[in-house]
């Protein structure tokens, strides 16, 4: 004990405490809870639990107002991931984090690693993976910079998930210039239960055995947790030793080895290594089970020579998990991993004391009580200000009148007219709308077979939940519909506006699949909350996301919040992100014969619109605008405006309509209109089918570009063949949303888009030169 006391004081505490990211009054906190001054090692293990990254200070008591539970949520918020019952004996674990820090300084690695990391989060439960997603954020393409950021981003995802076995069958990439220098990078995963009981990680059994399981441990990773918790600067560089290596081969033999050996039960709790290493899975496994965990460093297995007690606990190295076992069971279980050529060790036993007590070379390196590191963690204060921001306020006064004349014709500037043609073709070209194919197709998004649509054909990612009692048959009907979703720009302008948006986008989209939203997994990513308008976007956001999760009856299993999204340069100047709350939401689809992609399905097929009614002389209607549009930003270099208010009751039941339209079989098609509105919307759906549309839209009081380019708003394009078409109409004619159908022409085989206004010609592209903008947005660098 004597060795212990001495260590106290041999660090300069100024010093260190800026090293582990930690305040003065963290300090005077953990000198109370210990009755002493902590040791260094003690000191880092506080630095990585209380960051933000790992405890949430800042933002846990506004994630408090989610709803998490619901008939079909088994897990929610506080294991590694969420659980939802998928009827028929499935259950489906999902959850969606953050690498932007690391994806910022070591790109390749850092994408890579992130994969990694929520494979494990999903098979540590007990699941099978099934399906990867990825929801990505980087500056303008112009910028040699955001380029070799986003080809490292994109080869890290897809070599780990490609190698890994996993398929990634969707997600979304926009651009602004806030994310240069910080592309966000938000990892979604799905996973099937393997096993009878979901395996949980909170420590059980007096004096049961703890394992390592996996990989060695050695320096890469160091302080991950504490480098994602503050922001870049121009020095973030230097932290590219904080980046993990991943190795995808080892970590698939990790998931066979693991969902074999939780089928014995043998295992009692299991805790993925991730953010924080051997300190945070340790601490949080014995807070969990209200009891202690004894670790002795000297038996984790090293890939280092003289590593020393705080690399050995702060180490982020990837693929490795900890595990309590059943008395007894020790041999059977590492004999498993070792099948695998992977590494497997008893390391230390659980304690009857609520305690984290680590041993290094027979000396006492650490003894912290478990819930300090994990469970009663800091809350930091914030005044929220009642008052809306001026900078967010000042962005609302502006209105439509403020843009060039439009008529027939196109759009007036300079005495110039700009014709519908080149509009449409312009946002087809921007890299936010345009196509992501040189993104998807470096993925494997058709390994294990279950991928029924592929990337860019629909509206949401459809992957076939395979039978339960034969893993290889075909048998089952089913299939797990997944998106991810977040119109930053509507969150920046509005944060809880924009919000509530998300989540009803992210609904509306597995809807236009036939899918029934089931439950709701968020990345919350916004600037420091140490700034008044970085905590007022960060409170009002989460206030939207609860309030559209429990209209939609989507509860919320868990997540992430990554904060601290902001490039500091060398003035001192700071640049934050467009704040980027991103939904991943899951639903349930129980057809897979009646799923629908977003293309034409047949010439002749008629095409309606579903939703929001075209506007008429009484006035133009408020869930529609222009305001925080594509448009506004590709055509006029706007941000400005104010998002509508979502009309949650409409969204329901255009939703529910468009769901029993599908499970009844009455509609070939369903395509949401959103980036870009109606006009982008029928280009997408006749580049995906090769076909093209003959369209009339009626005269209204409107504007002609808030008609073709408006957003917002429950709207949806649905083709109807001949032999549907009776049908279509008399259920059309009995639904209360009848006044809301909207007939605007029909599918044709000359392969040309018409749009005519009032019977007169607005936009004529052939199909082949509406592909061709579509897929030249990224630029021809990166193809």
């Amino acid at each position: 004990m004597a060795d212990f006391e001495h260590a106290a004081v041999e660090y300069n505490v100024e010093q260190a405490l800026r090293q582990e990211g930690l305040k003065p009054q963290d300090y005077d906190e953990i000198c109370r809870r210990l009755n002493r001054q902590p040791n260094r090692v003690e000191l880092g293990m506080f630095g990585v639990m209380w960051s933000e990254h790992c405890c949430y200070r800042n933002s846990k008591p506004l994630l408090s107002s989610f709803p998490t539970d619901g008939p079909q949520i088994l897990v929610g918020p506080g294991e590694n991931a969420g659980v939802v019952d998928l009827g028929e004996g499935q259950h489906l674990v999902f959850k969606i984090e953050s690498h932007n820090h690391p994806s910022a300084v070591e790109p390749f690695q850092g994408a890579a690693t992130g994969v990694g990391g929520i494979l494990r989060d999903i098979f540590t439960m007990g699941a099978r993976p099934i399906a990867l997603l990825n929801a990505l954020r980087f500056g303008p393409l112009d910028d040699d910079n955001n380029i070799s950021l986003m080809e490292g981003v994109v080869s890290g995802i897809a070599h780990y998930g490609n190698c890994v076995g996993v398929p990634t069958v969707g997600g979304e990439v926009a651009f602004d210039s806030s994310y240069s220098g910080n592309p966000l990078v938000n990892a979604m995963a799905l996973g099937l239960m393997e096993t009878d009981e979901i395996v949980c990680s909170g420590a059980q059994g007096i004096d049961y055995p703890v394992l390592y399981v996996g990989s060695t441990t050695g320096r890469d990773g160091m302080g991950g947790a504490s480098f994602a918790s503050a922001e870049l600067t121009d020095t973030s560089l230097d932290d590219r030793p904080a980046v993990q290596v991943g190795d995808p081969f080892l970590e698939k033999g990790l998931i066979e080895a693991c969902l074999e050996v939780f089928k014995t039960g043998d295992v009692v709790a299991a805790q993925d290594m991730g953010a924080a290493g051997l300190t945070c899975s340790c601490s949080e496994m014995a807070a969990k089970g209200g009891l202690g965990i004894e670790l002795d460093l000297d038996l984790v297995p090293a890939r280092e020579l003289g590593m020393s007690a705080y690399e050995f606990l702060l180490s982020e190295s990837q693929e490795r998990m900890l595990f309590v076992v059943k008395p007894g069971k020790e041999e059977i279980v590492m004999s498993k991993f070792k099948k695998w050529d992977l590494h497997a060790a008893v390391v230390g036993r659980v304690l009857e004391e609520n305690v984290v007590r680590v041993i290094y070379k027979g000396k006492l390196e650490a003894e912290i009580p478990a819930s300090a590191l994990a469970d009663d963690t800091p809350i930091d204060q914030h005044e929220l200000t009642q008052k809306i921001p001026s900078q967010v306020s000042n962005l609302w006064n502006w209105n439509e009148s403020e843009l060039p004349l439009a008529n027939i014709h196109g759009l007036e500037v300079n005495n110039k007219i700009i014709d519908w043609n080149t509009l449409v073709l312009s946002l087809l070209d921007s890299p936010t709308i345009g196509s992501k194919r040189w993104v998807y197709e470096q993925y494997d998004y058709q390994v294990q077979a279950n991928t029924l649509i592929k990337p860019g054909d629909s509206d949401a990612a459809i992957v076939r939940l395979r039978s339960q009692l034969d893993s290889h048959s075909n048998g089952s009907n089913r299939a797990i519909a997944a998106v991810v979703d977040c119109p930053n720009k509507w969150v920046y302008l509005d944060p809880e506006r924009g919000s509530e948006a998300a989540v009803a986008e992210a609904a509306r989209n597995l809807s236009c699949v036939g899918a029934k939203p089931l439950a709701v997994t968020d990345n919350l990513n916004f600037s420091s909350p140490q700034s008044s308008l970085g905590y007022w976007q960060l409170a009002m956001s989460c206030k939207g996301i609860s309030n559209a999760c429990k209209l939609f009856e989507t509860p919320v299993t868990g997540g992430n919040v990554s904060l601290y999204n902001e490039t500091k340069g060398a003035n001192g100047s700071i640049q934050p992100i467009q704040p980027t709350p991103v939904i991943g939401m899951v639903g349930l689809v129980d057809n897979i014969e009646n799923i629908k992609g977003q293309g034409w399905h047949s010439p002749d097929d008629n095409i309606y619109l579903l939703g929001v009614p075209f506007e008429n002389s009484s006035a133009l209607d408020s869930r529609i605008t222009l305001s925080g549009s594509n448009y506004l930003e590709v055509i006029h270099g706007k941000v400005l405006g104010r998002p509508p208010t979502i009309d949650i009751d409409y969204e329901l039941l255009v939703q529910n309509i468009l769901r029993d339209l599908i499970s009844q079989d009455l509609i070939q098609s369903a395509h949401d209109l959103s980036d870009g509105g109606l006009a982008v919307a029928l280009s997408e759906s006749s580049i995906s089918s090769g076909l093209g549309a003959d369209i009339n839209l009626p005269k209204t009081t409107g504007r002609i570009d808030r008609l073709l380019f408006a957003e917002g708003g429950p709207r949806i394009l649905l083709s109807v063949s001949a032999n549907q078409l009776d049908s279509f109409k008399s259920y059309i004619e009995n639904d209360t949303c009848s006044g809301d159908f909207h007939h605007l022409g029909i599918v044709s085989d000359d392969k040309k888009l018409l749009i005519r206004y009032d019977s007169q010609p607005l936009v004529y592209l052939s199909v082949e030169t509406l592909t061709n903008s579509f897929e030249g947005a990224i630029p021809s660098r990166i193809c």
